[in-house]
């Protein structure tokens, strides 16, 4: 434990705090955030995960700018369900790039667990993604990435970052709960 894990811990409960709440002012947090997280996967040899951080921190700023667009600088944003085709063609994405980054890793690279690291790492790309459109299912996605992420975290020995992925997961079911009932309530258009 350093004091980098400590500092991103802190701004990824703000970050999802945020988010459960549906509030654009998440995306400065988790942008620190994962900004310290890519540097302490890399020393802990979880390549995919570090290389994962890049893309969140893109793909956050993209969200950022969704959600204004949406509102959210006034408001909470609304949410809405995906059809099926369309989480069909998400858990698709999820085992294609699995696949393809577990093998590569396990080829290429000294990877502690390649094919766990390509199942949180392609998981988080689409659950990312579908935060950003403002999709309910992400929390559905992100409860399977923490409880996956708990695991290789307590193995590779990032136990506070484990502790975190406790603490995601509880949000992330609340965040579930929140979100649906924000649809409900009539945010369920776009």
């Amino acid at each position: 434990m350093n004091s980098l894990e400590i500092i991103a811990v802190v701004l990824g409960l703000a970050n999802i705090g945020l988010l459960v709440r549906r509030s654009i002012w998440n995306y400065p947090f988790g942008m620190a955030m994962v900004t310290l997280y890519a540097l302490i996967f890399w020393e802990a040899k979880l390549y995919g995960e570090a290389g994962l951080q890049g893309f969140f921190f893109v793909v956050q700023g993209w969200g950022w700018y969704l959600w204004a667009r949406a509102g959210g600088l006034e408001h909470a944003v609304v949410v809405r369900w995906m059809g099926w085709g369309a989480r069909v063609a998400a858990l698709a994405a999820v085992a294609v790039v699995t696949l393809l980054l577990g093998t590569a890793m396990h080829r290429l690279t000294d990877a502690a667990m390649p094919f766990a690291d390509a199942a949180i790492t392609g998981a988080s790309v689409v659950a990312q993604i579908l935060l950003s459109i403002r999709r309910i299912e992400n929390w559905l996605l992100w409860i399977a990435i923490d409880l996956g992420a708990i695991a290789l975290y307590i193995q590779r020995d990032l136990h506070l970052t484990a502790g975190l992925y406790v603490a995601f997961l509880v949000l992330s079911v609340m965040g579930l709960r929140e979100w649906i009932k924000a649809s409900r309530q009539g945010g369920a258009s776009a």
